[in-house]
């Protein structure tokens, strides 16, 4: 039987949290258009007759900035590449190669781990960066070309893994998904509705924390949440005029909730401004 983990990195955009939910068959990871929407190392976990495999998706690697937040998910993704099996380089090759890509090359040869070139969106019509990727074969254990939005050679890529990942028990029971606590789980959904819904700064200013879960007499599941942000005037936006932006939000998260909990759901939302809050995200 086989057991390891699996990071899945590469530049911002490239479809990894797309991919993770794909390989798991669940959303376990957000998504949106938006660069850097992952913040988290998120695990999902495939469970087979083969074994196990613990996906780890990291923050997708931007230009170096100076803000506290770019540096500590630089730093996440340093840290996922550590005590690692497989490193899955994840490419898309619609996009001109530049600084983040040669950054991601530097970090993989770095790890000591079996790597996979995972090539990405190959559904797409124009891929103009395709035989570049497909020159670099050399350099990796195993090249998959697949399509995370479609879910096509999803699967070639699992067998691929298993075949690198050493002999070992499974680390989680066979029905785990992920390892994200719920609580977490629904921080990062309403954080999606954000980043789909508002202009581009407002996002990467914002956090959330579900502060209460509880299920009431009546059936219902009665969450609350916070959102905070640096700004006033962000807490304004976030609300929208007549309180409609913050009822938007609400109301998508709680049909999603709703649709994978199988159960109806309150969702209490408050916008806080705490200019502080990156210090917290990961103590």
């Amino acid at each position: 039987m086989k057991s390891g983990f699996a990071v899945l990195i590469g530049r911002s955009n490239v479809g990894k949290s797309t991919l993770l939910n794909a390989l798991v068959g669940s959303k376990v990871a957000i998504t949106s258009p938006k660069p850097q929407t992952t913040r988290l190392p998120i695990q999902g976990i495939v469970t087979r007759d083969e074994g196990q495999i613990v996906f780890v998706d990291t923050p997708g690697l931007l230009k170096k900035k100076k803000d506290p937040l770019t540096r500590r998910l630089h730093q996440s993704i340093a840290q996922s590449l550590k005590d690692i099996d497989v490193v899955g380089h994840v490419v898309d090759p619609t996009r001109e190669i530049g600084e983040e890509e040669r950054e991601v090359l530097r970090l993989i040869k770095q790890a000591d781990a079996k790597r996979v070139l995972i090539i990405n969106k190959m559904d797409e019509r124009d891929k103009p960066y395709l035989d570049f990727y497909r020159d670099l074969a050399g350099e990796y254990d195993a090249v998959v070309e697949l399509s995370a939005l479609r879910g096509t050679h999803v699967e070639t890529f699992i067998v691929s893994l298993f075949e690198l990942l050493p002999e070992g028990e499974p680390l989680y029971p066979a029905f785990q998904l992920t390892n994200l606590p719920n609580k977490i789980w629904m921080a990062e959904l309403i954080r999606e509705k954000l980043f789909l819904r508002l202009r581009q700064e407002v996002p990467y200013s914002t956090h959330v924390e579900v502060t209460e879960m509880d299920k009431r007499e009546n059936g219902l599941l009665y969450i609350a949440a916070t959102i905070f942000t640096t700004d006033e005037r962000y807490k304004r936006m976030i609300i929208g005029k007549n309180g409609q932006g913050i009822k938007e939000i609400g109301q998508s998260t709680r049909r999603e909730l709703e649709g994978v909990m199988e159960n109806r759901v309150f969702l209490d939302l408050t916008v806080e401004v705490d200019p502080h809050w990156v210090e917290r995200l990961h103590e």
